[in-house]
Order: structure tokens, then sequence, then C-alpha cells
């Protein structure tokens, strides 16, 4: 095989035969170095491997190498004396000089092993630390939340009648929600109900089912929400007013709220607005055990014009489903009901009534008559409404009948915003959606100024009724 500029460079250069001997380096890099033109070297060259010369004491200084790359021609190892026998021309495989080899090879002595046994120590007394806080303090990790613990509940096992009450009720107005929204939608096929499900960071979410500038309804909206949290020491006591099972000593407590809000705004003034919400409120301990709780509710009717046969069969609907179990709860509850939706500022009532109630707990009857007392108030509305809705529907209406029903909507928004309590918990709860606690206010208002109806009107007598409630049956 012919020579080549490395074999050459290989047969004159000791140090590249010793490297090659004693230790397995990478050559290719030296080859590199020496074969390289000549072109000014970087600032920081890239490393090699020199073995180390003990040179005897020179007899003359001589010049340090420049910084410029060496060509091959001009390469010479700078050495002492023995200069001339590392440079000689070398066969392959024959032996360096002893002098190089012997300073290459290691050091005789006993080897240091203090350092191995050091890091052993070391890493056992670590190994053991950890181990030992491993055994000694318990895991902090977080326990699962109320909510979380329901949601495997009703994945696992479903709902039963051995269920927690907080999940019973959410899952009746939720079935409700879907019996109410299909009987809605068969009256208007074309316009479909917009469905959004939600949810809230702390727990829970809800539904909401809203249809806007329908045939039938200029905004219908049916939702249900579901509330987990955290009440603080001011609501506590705030509430222990009204539930002295409410723990006084407690800085917080957990809830769990759910609810079923519907409010159907119709086109034609000839038809009324109807509003319904039942709900249910629960405190818990820390693990989830009850600690107070209590239903509130009820639906009211708020026409722009006055049919009483539509008064009446809304109230007698209502009173039926009340009389199922406790004949004084209509006259009680509608009286609730004639005072609560009072507007104040106007002295008049928003509607013509139906039933409310709030805070029903162990001290009115006990939790499962009251759970039974709320599903057929439930199941009562569409009874109750259906046929109302569909009498008015197609009647015939002019303009004035039109202003009018955006005068009463009027009234309605300033009750809503105002007073409703039910506005005011939603929007003062963290993390509430706004969009639906709203959904109640209907699609168009009017205010006007100093409006007053005329004598003798229908118009007029909506208002006096409106001034003096009535038993409508």
């Amino acid at each position: 095989m012919a020579a080549t500029r490395p074999c050459l460079l290989w047969s004159r250069h000791s140090r590249l035969q010793i490297a090659y001997q004693q230790r397995p380096l990478n050559l290719q890099r030296v080859y590199n170095r020496c074969l390289s033109t000549q072109k000014p070297l970087s600032p920081k060259p890239r490393p090699y491997w020199v073995p180390k010369i003990d040179p005897k004491p020179r007899t003359e200084s001589k010049p340090l190498p420049s910084r410029t790359r060496p060509v091959v021609s001009s390469v010479a190892p700078h050495v002492a004396d023995d200069a001339e026998a590392l440079i000689r021309p070398r066969a392959i495989g024959e032996a360096p000089p002893e002098q190089l080899v012997a300073q290459l090879r290691p050091k005789e002595g006993k080897p240091k092993v203090w350092f191995f046994y050091l890091r052993i120590t070391f890493g056992l007394l670590l190994v053991g630390s950890i181990v030992y806080s491993m055994v000694t303090e318990p895991l902090h990790a977080d326990a699962p939340s109320i909510a979380d613990r329901d949601s495997v509940s009703k994945r696992e096992s479903g709902v039963t009648e051995n269920s927690p009450m907080r999940l019973r009720m959410e899952a009746l107005i939720k079935d409700k929600q879907n019996e109410i929204v299909a009987a809605l939608q068969e009256l208007d096929p074309a316009n479909k109900f917009r469905i959004d499900t939600w949810s809230r960071p702390a727990g829970g979410g809800g539904i909401s089912c809203v249809q806007q500038d329908g045939e039938v309804f200029e905004k219908a909206g049916v939702n249900t929400s579901i509330v987990y949290g955290t009440l603080p020491r001011p609501a506590i006591n705030k509430m222990r007013v009204n539930h002295k099972a409410l723990d006084p000593d407690a800085d917080s407590l957990e809830f769990f709220a759910a609810g079923l809000s519907l409010v159907l705004h119709p086109q034609n003034p000839n038809a009324p607005t109807v509003h319904l919400n039942y709900r249910y409120f629960e405190t818990m301990d820390k693990d989830g055990a009850c600690n107070a709780w209590w239903f509130g509710g009820g639906t009211d009717l708020t026409p722009s014009y006055l049919f009483d046969e539509d008064a009446i069969h809304f109230h007698r609907s209502i009173k039926d489903a009340c009389d199922k179990h406790d004949r004084s709860y209509y006259p009680r509850f509608k009286q609730w009901c004639d005072k609560y939706f009072h507007i104040p500022h106007r002295q008049e009532s928003r509607g013509v009534g139906g039933i409310f109630f709030d805070d029903l707990d162990v001290e009115e009857k006990d939790q499962e008559q009251l759970f039974a007392f709320v599903k057929d108030c439930l199941g009562s509305f569409l009874p109750g409404y259906l046929p109302i809705i569909t009498r008015r529907k197609d009647m015939p209406y002019g303009d004035r009948e039109k202003e009018w029903q955006q005068v009463r909507r009027g009234r309605y928004v300033e009750f809503n915003l105002v007073h409703d309590r039910g506005t005011s918990f939603g929007l003062n709860t963290p993390g509430a959606r706004v969009e639906s606690i709203l959904m109640s206010l209907p699609l168009t208002a009017r205010w006007m100024y100093m409006h007053e109806p005329e004598k003798g009107s229908r118009e007029e007598r909506l208002l006096n009724v409106l001034k003096q409630p009535v038993e409508w049956v």
C-alpha cells in the first residue's frame, strides 16, 4: 500500500506511536491537528491529548511555538536534548524509547479506596433518611372533594332511594328539565332550544336550555344548576336565624345547592309570562355528612292582560299538588307569594301570584315528605301552564297590546334586579355563570315616562288586581 501523508507522519512522530500503543485514544483528532493547513488558531482550540514528557534540563532556550498551525513538513515535537531520538523515523510496531514508556505507566502503590467507601456511606445515609421519613410521616395528599366523591358515586352506583338527598334532588331536576323542554319544543318545533352544559371549578355545573325569537316565545329559558362551595362564618351566622341546626362554632362549612329555574316570556301579549323555581340547599361536614338542609321554591303567573279562567286554572293546579301533602300549604304559600313578589317602589305585585316557600327543613316535616312535596309541585307545572299558552299564543293583538306588554315587562325587570333574592344570591356567588342567572330577563322591555292606563280599560283592570291580590280558588 502506498505511503500517505498520515502514514509518513506516524512513522516520524514518536508521541503518536506512544499514544496508540499505551492508550485507546481517538488519534483522528491528533491527525487533524497535525495535517491542517496554515490557518490561525482559534482563541480556544479543540483539546487533544499530549503525553507528558519529563525532559532533561535544556542547555539553551528555544522559542515557543507560534499561534499559527504549522504545515506538515515543518511539524516537529519540542523536546529537550532527546529530540533527535523522538523524531527519528521509526517503523510501525518498533518500540518507543524506554524513558517515554516509563512515564506513561501508572505509578505503583496502594490504591486510594477511601473515597469510594465514603461515597457509599453518604449514599446509604441519604437513602436511609428518605425511607425513615416515608415510614414515620404520612403522605399529606389532598383528599378528594365532596363533589369528586359524589361524581364517583353516581358513576359507579347510580342514584337510588338510598343515595344522599343532594344526589336525588339533582337527578329529579334534570329529569324535569328534559320533560319540560321537550313539551315546550312541541309548541314551536322550528325554533330549537340552545343547550349549554357548563361546569364550575369548585365543583358542580349546570345545563342551560334557551330559546329566543321563536314563534311562541320571545325568550324561554329552563336551567338547572348544581353548586358546591364553602360558606364563610358571616354567611353561617346569617343563615342560623332560620336554621338552628347550623354549627355556630364553625368557621366555614361545605355546602351544596341544586335548583331548577324556568322563565317563559311569550310573544303574544295575551299569553302570560310564567316563572318556576324549586331548589334544595345542604351544608356538610368535611367528610360529606349532612349538617343542615332545607327546600325552597314556588311558581307564579304574570299576565299582561288578565283572563280570569287562566288564573283560576293555574292556581287550582298548584292547590291540588299542595293538598296531597298538607291542606294548609296552599293558602299559606299563596300569601307568602303575594308578599314576596310585591314591588315596593311601585306599590303593586309583579303578577297574579301562585305559591312561594323557603327554608322548609326538619322543623316543618321530615326530609322525605318535603322531597315528595317538591316533586309533586314540579309535576303540576305542565298541566297548569300548557293549556293556557295553547289557548292564547295565536290570539290577535295590535301595537297597543304590544306596548303594554313591554311596560309590564319593565316592571318584571325592576323586581328581578332590585328585590329578587335568588338573582342577588346568584350574582354574589363566586364563579357564578351570569348568563344563566340573567336568563330570567325578557328580551325586550319598555319604560315610559308617567304612563297611566286609560280609565275602564283592560290595562287598568289588571293594575287594580295587582294592587290588591285576589283569592282565585
